[in-house]
Formats: structure tokens, C-alpha cells, sequence
């Protein structure tokens, strides 16, 4: 099911206070405002007028230069500016690098119920952290179920029927030195154009079920680097059985390779068929080093053809 991509600015406030210094110094009403963008915007023109450069649910952010300029603005002059700045709904207002707030945008930001935040940090520090934050927390999200790990360093999604062995795998990957991110549910954020991060729900993470031994707790089983908080989805391995696949001798070029969608990206994703006697842990890792050779513009496939249509040619 996909969440609402939005955070409160008291959300906002708890979570990165300690760490970007902020004091919340007026409009403590407007906690509940909700952020339903990332952009951190620096609204110089906005002082003087310009409120197409204004927009609302966001966070804006007022450094020297902005101070200065009001500083420089006679009182009606100032206080047209912060009523221009104030004209579109604001997030909040955070006032960079310890600069004295003005009193009538106290004064405004009281009456309007707007959040106002001041830092001792510098205003491209700020918009650098905040970015990032709320890039995080605003991502559009889904949670999907199977087992995620990082195998070789790639972030990968086993997939496949209740049943057909996805956690025994896994834990044979995890015995093998790779790494468990999530089992059952995965969340999965869309943190850039073509960027899927996957992660655990907190109330599950380092566990791994296994029909026959139960719950396992990874972290204590095999170390602290057995396990990790999230990881980026650049595969997916579907577990299948070879029914569902057809004919193997259909396939013998290449693995049943496809790509799936999720939140709008398409990631691709290997099917292999599951049957008795098959290292699936061996199969997995392969699938893993190809599709690396696939990225680096390596394609064993079409070697093979090109190899095999040199050597026709030679003997016509």
C-alpha cells in the first residue's frame, strides 16, 4: 500500500533540532502544518514583491543576505516585505546563521501561525541537510513482501510463491557473508528519478523466519556485519517453479531476464526456476556478477551470438 508523502513541521523539528541547532522561537501553533514538497527555497525575491517564487508547504530559508536587505528597508518598507514573504502559506521560516530576527516577523509569523526556527548554521548547510531530509521522509513509498538483502554489494529482492524457499535461501546467502536488510516486508522509498531504497519496519528488523527453526535474530546469529539498515533495489530474483517458466530449453541463452515496475521504476529481474539438487545461494550470486556485467556493457548473450555468427560465416 503506498503512504502519503508528507511529514508535520513538529515532526521535522524533533528530528533534526540537536543537529542543525534550531530553536523554535515563534509560531509554535503551526506545529501540525504538513511538508508536502523537498524544496528548501531561499525567497530573496520574494521580500521584494515576487510571490510567484513563493510556494506554499514549504520550508524557506532566510540567510544574511535576506536580513540584510531588511535591515536595509525603512519600517512600512518592512513591513511590506514581510507581509509579501507571509502572503502564500509557508511551512516554516528558518533564519540562517544566528542573524537577529526582526521583531514584526515575531510579530507575523504569531499572527499567522507560521513556525519560525532560527540556526547558528549557515544557510547552504541548512538547506543541504534539510534537502536531504525531507528528500527522505517525502519519498513516495510501498512496502512489498519478500526477503531483501545485499549480495556482492547489490541490493537484491527475493520474490516468489509462500513456500518456495525464500528465507532458507536467504539464510544460506547470509551464511555465505552477505547481508540481510529486511524479510517479509520490505519498505521501499523513491528517493530519486530512478532510485528505489529499500528498508526494514523497525518492529522486524534483524529477524528472519525459517519454517522449521522459527524466528531468528540475524544480528545475534552472525554478527553485527550480517545485517544492514537499507540499501538501494538494483535486482530482483523471483523464485519460481520450472512449470512456470516452460521449457528450460527454452532459455538456454539466458537466464528468463525481465524488469519489473515499482513506484514507476523498472528493475530488472531474473527468474529462477526452483527444483531439487539446484544450489540456488551459487545460482543467485551469478545472476548478481551478471547483471553487473550487464551494467559495465558486458553481455555474455550476445558474445556467444556474435561468436557463433563469426564462426558461420568463416564456413560458408
Amino acid at each position: 500500500m503506498d503512504e502519503p508523502s508528507q511529514v508535520s513541521v513538529e515532526t521535522l523539528f524533533r528530528d533534526m533540532a540537536e543537529q542543525l541547532s534550531l530553536q523554535w522561537i515563534a509560531g509554535r501553533d503551526g506545529g501540525k502544518r504538513t511538508l508536502s514538497s523537498e524544496t528548501i527555497q531561499k525567497p530573496t525575491l520574494a521580500l521584494i514583491g515576487h510571490l510567484n517564487f513563493v510556494h506554499p508547504n514549504r520550508v524557506q530559508v532566510l540567510g544574511p543576505a535576506e536580513m540584510g536587505y531588511l535591515r536595509s528597508l525603512s519600517e512600512s518598507g518592512l513591513q511590506d516585505a514581510i507581509d509579501h514573504l507571509f502572503s502564500t502559506e509557508l511551512a516554516a521560516i528558518v533564519v540562517s546563521s544566528g542573524e537577529a530576527v526582526p521583531a514584526v516577523l515575531l510579530d507575523s509569523a504569531e499572527r499567522t501561525e507560521t513556525p519560525l526556527f532560527t540556526s547558528t548554521l549557515a544557510s547552504p548547510i541548512l538547506m543541504s541537510y534539510l534537502g536531504h531530509y525531507l528528500t527522505q521522509r517525502l519519498a513516495e513509498a510501498t512496502s512489498i513482501h519478500g526477503v531483501f538483502l545485499e549480495v556482492l554489494g547489490t541490493g537484491v529482492l527475493l520474490k516468489g510463491d509462500a513456500g518456495v524457499g525464500k528465507s532458507e535461501l536467504a539464510l544460506e546467502l547470509i551464511s555465505r557473508s552477505h547481508r540481510l536488510i529486511a524479510d517479509d516486508v520490505v519498505e521501499l522509498k523513491h528517493v530519486a528519478p530512478q532510485t528505489l531504497e529499500g528498508s526494514c519496519p523497525p518492529l522486524i528488523r534483524d529477524f528472519l523466519e525459517v519454517r522449521g527453526l522459527g524466528i531468528l535474530n540475524i544480528r545475534f546469529l552472525f554478527g553485527e556485519m550480517a545485517v544492514k539498515p537499507k540499501k538501494n533495489l538494483n535486482l530482483i530474483v523471483e523464485l519460481v517453479h520450472p512449470e512456470e517458466v516452460g521449457e528450460v530449453g527454452l532459455n538456454r541463452l539466458d537466464m528468463v531476464a525481465s524488469t519489473e515496475t515499482i513506484l514507476d521504476v523498472a528493475i530488472p529481474k531474473v527468474r529462477i526456476p526452483v527444483a531439487a539438487g539446484r544450489n540456488l545461494a551459487v545460482l543467485v550470486e551469478v545472476a548478481v556478477r551478471n547483471h553487473l556485467l550487464k551494467r559495465r556493457g558486458i553481455n555474455p548473450v550476445e558474445q556467444f551470438i556474435q561468436r557463433q555468427q563469426a564462426a558461420i560465416n568463416e564456413g560458408s
